[in-house]
């Protein structure tokens, strides 16, 4: 029997100023269908080190970042208190795109048994692409919840959802998602 995960992914006050309006009420719902069913939420925030030691300036995304974001210091990378850990779920840094970048998110994954990931967050065309990928091809099963992913470029959110995601894993709504659900799935 698969056992799942919600990655609940980059949902810092800094990304919630480009997603539309309806967004962030979706995702939470995302976290709540999860924690209803007893499925573990993982989230995953960008923190880099102060100085942005990290990068190296070729990288054409976080090179161009000032040096103070994204950094612990920084208030704007804080998890949106509506989407905040609660009890004992787990916080993961990532430093690159993917969420499994720069971390040990596969080696929390595996000790809990965890097959499958559903995936939310800011931006399709960010984190939940890079993560879908790398995530299929580690052989996970991938559900994207199509409402609780959010793109800058809402034509590119569609594209991707509906020609690329949808090929690498299933492609659902929240609602859609919650009613195939059992406690503790």
């Amino acid at each position: 029997m698969s056992r799942t995960a919600l990655l609940s992914m980059d949902h810092q006050v800094a990304n919630l100023a480009h997603v539309p309006d309806g967004y962030l009420s979706a995702a939470g719902r995302a976290l709540e269908t999860a924690r209803a069913a007893e499925i573990p939420v993982v989230h995953v925030v960008l923190r880099l080190r102060p100085g942005h030691v990290d990068v190296h300036p070729r990288n054409k995304i976080f090179g161009a970042l000032p040096s103070g974001l994204f950094t612990e210091d920084d208030p704007n990378a804080a998890i949106h208190p509506d989407l905040a850990p609660r009890g004992d779920e787990i916080v993961v840094a990532k430093n690159r795109v993917s969420a499994f970048a720069g971390n040990n998110l596969q080696q929390i994954l595996a000790a809990q048994d965890i097959d499958h990931l559903v995936l939310t967050g800011i931006a399709t065309s960010g984190i939940v692409l890079s993560t879908a990928l790398q995530a299929a091809d580690l052989d996970y099963g991938v559900t994207v919840l199509s409402d609780a992913c959010a793109d800058p470029d809402p034509a590119l959110h569609n594209t991707l959802l509906t020609q690329l995601l949808n090929r690498r894993g299933d492609v659902a709504t929240t609602k859609e998602w919650a009613e195939t659900l059992t406690p503790g799935a």
